[in-house]
């Protein structure tokens, strides 16, 4: 439930905002104001600028505005769409969500006698840190470091689960 100091706070329920404000600060050269991440939350919640405008008690032509000269520039620039034309506000989600800041149920559960879980990774980022290429042996070398987070069903975090039904698949 959204509160009077946040109405668009369901936004990180559907979004990756800490990367994709991240991403928006790269592509800005700083960080986002906390007006920016307001009206983008208010986009993200699928509200048209007037609503947000409405929702904030604002002015609706100054948030447009706002909007406009500020969250569809950085989008523009993050989606690679920089000559692109936001035709709709609703451009702007669908760019984000085609470009992965949108959450997705990512991981299915499986569980067995032994505790063996399948994961599907339905959205997936990868950042290189560390390239080096060497020419005279024709290599490219990538070093990749992988973080997989997933949530777990309540039941089967207990530790003493886990023990016991890794016991019971060694027999």
């Amino acid at each position: 439930m959204a509160s009077n100091n946040n109405p668009f706070a369901q936004a990180a329920n559907n979004w990756d905002l800490e990367t994709l404000f991240a991403d928006l600060a790269s592509a800005k050269g700083k960080s986002l104001t906390p007006t920016e991440k307001t009206h983008l939350c208010g986009l993200l919640c699928g509200y048209s600028p007037a609503e947000i405008a409405e929702k904030l008690h604002k002015n609706v032509k100054g948030v447009e505005v706002d909007i406009c000269r500020t969250i569809y520039i950085y989008v523009k620039e993050l989606v690679g769409n920089s000559n692109g034309k936001v035709e709709n506000w609703r451009n702007i989600t669908e760019w984000l969500d085609t470009a992965g800041y949108k959450n997705q149920s990512s991981v299915k559960y499986q569980v067995s006698d032994c505790l063996s879980l399948d994961i599907v990774v339905k959205k997936c980022k990868i950042m290189v840190r560390k390239c080096d290429i060497n020419i005279d042996k024709n290599e490219l070398i990538i070093d990749l470091n992988i973080r997989l987070a997933t949530p777990l069903p309540a039941e089967i975090i207990s530790t003493e689960k886990l023990e016991e039904d890794g016991d019971n698949c060694q027999n």
